[in-house]
């Protein structure tokens, strides 16, 4: 799957990108129907330590599902997006197959 990832205001190193693409790999593995994705990873300016945010948008053949999270680490933001995502994939699915 074609993932499109965009550090905003930093540069992301290889380790990180290669563990999103993983990740949002894995989406494909609940429904065929994906289609690719996009990941937008920046830092909010704030004093509190959870400043690291991760969005992902995910388009499947008949939409697009998205997930925003905010945590310490961009590792720990990816995989509870991707957590969000992979239930609205599930219910993405059953939702296309009863129509």
């Amino acid at each position: 799957m074609q993932v499109k990832i965009q550090s905003i205001h930093f540069d992301a190193d290889k380790k990180l990108l290669d563990f999103i693409q993983e990740k949002v790999d894995k989406l494909g593995h609940y429904y065929d129907g994906v289609m690719g994705g996009e990941v937008f990873l920046r830092v909010e300016k704030s004093k509190d330590t959870q400043n690291k945010i991760a969005e992902i948008k995910i388009q499947t053949r008949t939409g697009e599902l998205f997930a925003k999270k905010q945590c310490k680490t961009f590792e720990e933001a990816v995989t509870e997006s991707t957590d969000a995502l992979r239930i609205q994939v599930k219910k993405h699915k059953e939702k296309v197959r009863q129509v």
